[in-house]
């Protein structure tokens, strides 16, 4: 597998439309454009930028911000055609995660960003389905902050270091948001 060729991400500003949803689904007006900016900016962090096509560890075509949709192999895509992806497909991932834990939206914006990270980077399917999800519905929060670093750190099956270290930082993230939110 060849190496991948991350470039330094000239950043992305939230989009209307992720601050829009946000408020949509009961984040306070008051704090969904921080939230919504903190969510593409831990996004940007974790996925890393790649302007062109390129397979990811276990051979996924993927672009830009770790999206896997439209993607043609060999094309290049420009800053802003990158932003918009990332936006689009955040408030795309984003959208069913605040449906099936409709809670979310009342906790602080730090647990609210690592949840969106999560359901990002592992599909809304099955960040709904996992046991993070389970635990947040069920209120116990703390259980569900801890859960994260302990599932989806594979890619078929094969441990990889930026899942654990990505979780990881959600976990914490989200368990800051506890402390904080109190």
């Amino acid at each position: 597998m060849a190496k991948i060729p991350y470039k330094k991400s000239p950043g992305v500003i939230a989009g209307v439309a992720l601050i829009t949803m946000l408020v949509f689904y009961g984040v306070s007006p008051d704090t969904a454009q921080d939230t919504a900016q903190q969510a593409i900016t831990t996004v940007e962090q974790f996925e890393g930028y790649v302007p062109e096509a390129y397979q990811d560890p276990v051979g996924i075509w993927t672009r830009c911000y770790g999206d896997t949709t439209n993607v043609t192999p060999g094309a290049t895509y420009s800053a802003e055609e990158c932003a918009r992806s990332l936006n689009d497909h955040l408030v795309e991932t984003s959208r069913p995660a605040m449906r099936c834990v409709p809670s979310l939206a009342k906790q602080h914006p730090k647990i609210i960003v690592a949840m969106l990270d999560m359901a990002y980077n592992i599909g809304p399917t099955a960040f709904c389905k996992s046991s993070v999800a389970r635990y947040a519905n069920a209120g116990d929060w703390a259980a569900a902050c801890r859960r994260i670093s302990e599932i989806y750190t594979t890619a078929k099956g094969v441990l990889l270091r930026g899942l654990v270290v990505r979780r990881t930082a959600e976990s914490q993230m989200c368990l800051e948001g506890l402390k904080e939110g109190r």
